[in-house]
């Protein structure tokens, strides 16, 4: 019966996170090759001109369809559910776009590098984008409560599991016995090594600019979010 409410759309988004997914991963596990032939800043740049229009197509597609297939729940009148998505939003970007990335590299304004971190928000889970990932698919499957959220939630939680066993073992390749240790005192799951006293807390590495400007993103979002829903409806497709 739920299988038969599933739309062509629900496997369109499958479609559309499977062919992101392999490009995305497959540039990245090809990234040591590509550099050498092409140097770093012009792989970082193909980078950028393969994934991000895979995902801007992904993400409209989501926006469009997010109502699509069977309502499994609605808790949108409950008062209490909306400042709960928010705050798990809120926190999903914490995760998602953590200050240890470098913003100039990631424009090739900078020699773009392959970084060996153990500092800020690596103590509390060594895959911050997952866990980010994570937290954003359960807030938004929450708030919308469709099969064709639940079945985009899957398919994106999929894949930056596989981001996890593919970035360590990149990192293993790349760094060796450098990466074991730091895996010895790090752990996937949040706040785990920390928990086990393999890593402690240290809140001043949080007190960067780049989060100052991540919580200004957030206010603009929030603000913003009602106009980005009706601009993303007025591209069908």
């Amino acid at each position: 019966m739920l299988f038969a409410r599933l739309t062509p759309s629900h496997f369109a988004i499958l479609g559309l996170l499977l062919g992101f997914a392999i490009a995305h991963s497959g540039l990245a596990a090809l990234r040591p090759w590509g550099e050498k032939q092409i140097g770093p800043r012009a792989y970082r740049i193909l980078f950028a001109l393969v994934s991000l229009p895979l995902a801007v197509v992904t993400i409209l597609y989501f926006f469009n369809h997010r109502y699509d297939g069977l309502q499994l729940w609605q808790v949108q009148d409950i008062p209490a559910v909306q400042p709960l998505v928010w705050v798990l939003s809120a926190v999903s970007f914490l995760f998602l776009y953590p200050a240890t990335f470098n913003l100039l590299e990631i424009a090739a304004i900078e020699k773009p590098q392959v970084h060996l971190y153990e500092t800020g928000i690596i103590r509390i889970t060594r895959h911050p984008q997952m866990v980010g990932q994570v937290i954003w698919c359960i807030a938004h499957t929450l708030w919308i409560g469709t099969t064709f959220t639940a079945v985009t939630s899957i398919g994106l939680i999929l894949h930056h599991l596989f981001g996890v066993w593919h970035g360590d073992r990149r990192l293993l390749s790349r760094y060796g016995e450098a990466f074991e240790a730091v895996k010895a005192r790090t752990s996937v799951i949040p706040f785990l090594a920390m928990l086990q006293r393999r890593q402690t807390f240290v809140w001043r590495e949080f007190i960067r600019p780049a989060y100052l400007g991540l919580g200004v993103f957030v206010l603009l979002l929030w603000w913003a979010h009602p106009l980005l829903m009706r601009a993303t409806a007025s591209v069908r497709f």
